[in-house]
């Protein structure tokens, strides 16, 4: 039996982003964030209602700052007391873990999806998603970029501006692009 893009996506299979169920999904977090990112900070609380009903798990006191931008939602899990500063992106193809406690600069992009190189079958939409990791007690500064298929142990530094492109192990602080241990 053919699976869908959905199924080959969620398998770690190469898919096509390309396809009408996908489109839905992402319309479906398109609007969650668009809420959340216009609500007054006053209503905002912790976090806008709709985001939270989007992603696969949220924690107790996780705050997210406007505005935050996501792909799907559906396979984000946030731990207790997860801060994002403004500007964060998360495009998850692919399950993204956060740990508790774990806090985000500003402008930090979560990146799980890898495009094919061939350039015939880029066009055709054809990407395979990695799940990212990120342990508990992290401080990723402002500007890092977390590539597809990184893990992040806990209590770990990723400097600011930092292109992290392979695992970060525990306890390590880690800058520059591609980040290096320092």
């Amino acid at each position: 039996m053919p699976q869908t893009e959905r199924q080959k996506m969620a398998a770690g299979e190469w898919y096509s982003c390309i396809d009408p169920e996908l489109e839905a999904l992402r319309n479906t977090a398109r609007a969650a964030v668009h809420q959340h990112n216009t609500m007054p900070p006053a209503e905002r609380g912790e976090m806008a209602s709709a985001l939270r009903a989007l992603f696969a798990g949220v924690g107790a006191e996780v705050l997210i700052e406007a505005p935050f931008h996501c792909a799907y939602g559906m396979n984000i899990r946030l731990g207790d007391g997860v801060y994002f500063n403004a500007g964060c992106t998360i495009l998850d193809t692919a399950p993204v873990t956060i740990g508790n406690r774990t806090m985000f600069g500003p402008g930090v992009h979560i990146y799980c999806a890898e495009h094919h190189k061939d350039p015939k079958l880029r066009s055709e939409g054809l990407e395979i998603a990695k799940p990212v990791t990120i342990g508990s007690d992290v401080w990723v500064g402002g500007g890092a970029i977390i590539l597809a298929g990184v893990t992040v142990g806990d209590r770990a530094i990723v400097g600011a501006g930092a292109v992290v492109t392979r695992n970060v192990a525990a306890d390590s602080v880690v800058a520059g692009n591609p980040a290096r241990v320092r």
